[in-house]
C-alpha cells in the first residue's frame, strides 16, 4: 500500500513538473506528432512506406510492427482500460488548453504509448535503422501524453511495458504456438 502511495506522489510531482516545464514551442511539436499518431495513422503510414519502399525487409518490418501494434491496442484499450477506472490528471495542473481535448476513458494505461512502443520495438529486429528512426516519434508521443494532461507518467510506463511485451509476443508467437501444439 505504501508503494502505491509513493507511486501516486511521484506521478503527481512528475505530471505537474512536465506540464509547467515544457516550453510552448515544444508542446506544439509534441501535439503535432501525437495528432499524427491518433488512431495509429502515423504507424500505418510508416508501415505502408516500409512495405512499398523496403522490399522483403520492409514488408517483414511492416507486418511485425502492425501485428504488435494491434496486440498492444487490444491489451491496453480493450482489456486494461476496461478493468481500470483511473481518472485523468486534474485539469487545474495544466497551464494550457490542450487539457480540454482529452478522452473520457480511463487514464490507465496509455494506449497511444503502448501502440507506439509496440510498433517501434517490433520493427527494430526486422530493420534496426528504421526501428531506431521510429523511436523518435514514439518517444515524443509518450512525453506528449503526460505534457498534455491525458496521462500520468505511470500510465505511460505501463503502456510502454505493454508495447514491449506485445512486440516480444508478436515476434515469438509462431514459435510459442508450435511449441505448445507439439507438446500435446
Amino acid at each position: 500500500m505504501r508503494l502505491l502511495a509513493e507511486v501516486r506522489d511521484v506521478d503527481r510531482w512528475l505530471t505537474r513538473k512536465t506540464a509547467r516545464a515544457t516550453p510552448t514551442g515544444v508542446g506544439k511539436v509534441l501535439s503535432a506528432v501525437e495528432e499524427s499518431a491518433e488512431s495509429s495513422k502515423l504507424w500505418w503510414g510508416a508501415a505502408a512506406a516500409m512495405a512499398w519502399l523496403g522490399g522483403w525487409r520492409g514488408r517483414k518490418a511492416a507486418v511485425a510492427g502492425l501485428g504488435a501494434l494491434t496486440l498492444a491496442q487490444l491489451i491496453s484499450n480493450g482489456l486494461c482500460k476496461q478493468l481500470a477506472a483511473r481518472p485523468r490528471p486534474p485539469k487545474e495542473w495544466f497551464p494550457h488548453d490542450e487539457v480540454d481535448d482529452r478522452p473520457d476513458s480511463s487514464s490507465f494505461p496509455s494506449g497511444h504509448t503502448a501502440a507506439a512502443v509496440a510498433f517501434t520495438a517490433a520493427v527494430v529486429p526486422a530493420w534496426p535503422a528504421l526501428g531506431v528512426a521510429c523511436a523518435v516519434p514514439a518517444a515524443a508521443v509518450s512525453v506528449e501524453r503526460v505534457q498534455s494532461g491525458a496521462h500520468y507518467p505511470s500510465d505511460v510506463v505501463v503502456g510502454a511495458a505493454i508495447g514491449m511485451a506485445s512486440a516480444w509476443l508478436t515476434r515469438h508467437a509462431l514459435h510459442l504456438t508450435l511449441r505448445l501444439w507439439l507438446s500435446r
